[in-house]
């Protein structure tokens, strides 16, 4: 594929740098190249079409983060639109099921922040469920402090860890 990208560059350069030297046979030629079906260097494009039930789709066109305040567990309304849009993908797509892994800053007790990670995700299932999605396809797991977004020790950071991410099963 770089190589066909490459060759299509190389000869729009080239009939580029013709036109320039003799404007009417460069423009001829350029014609009569890209409308040649045998035209080896034909540009081709590749369009990425990801399953619509799939954790790509999921990730580029609705999303799979809600963030929360310090040592808080409700949804944020800076966030709702994330989950209702969630809802309504999971509602078109009743085979998809999902994990929802809630998780937490640095600070607290690992046993606190487990217990916090799970109240998170919680909250998210709830909402998706309050929106009509099946609770039997909704898993919640805590992952607490254990798997930092960011490391660091800064505000940033921890705001950037105290998240519920969805998961396509």
């Amino acid at each position: 594929m770089q190589i066909k990208i490459l060759g299509f560059l190389a000869a729009v350069s080239l009939v580029a740098a013709c036109e320039s030297s003799s404007q009417s046979a460069g423009s001829a030629g350029a014609d009569a190249m890209m409308n040649d079906p045998s035209n080896q260097l034909a540009y081709e494009v590749e369009v990425f079409s990801p399953d619509p039930t799939s954790q790509d789709y999921l990730d580029v066109n609705i999303g799979n983060t809600v963030y929360f305040d310090f040592d808080k567990y409700n949804i944020r309304s800076d966030y709702a639109p994330v989950l209702e849009a969630q809802a309504q993908w999971m509602n078109q797509y009743p085979s998809v099921r999902v994990a929802i892994g809630g998780y937490c800053d640095e600070r607290g007790t690992r046993e606190y922040n487990l217990a916090l990670g799970a109240r998170r995700a919680n909250s998210v299932k709830d909402f998706l469920v309050a929106s009509g999605v099946d609770p039997d396809r909704i898993l919640t797991i805590s992952y607490g402090k254990e798997r930092p977004a960011v490391l660091g020790s800064t505000e940033a950071a921890y705001a950037a860890n105290r998240r519920a991410v969805t998961y396509v099963q």
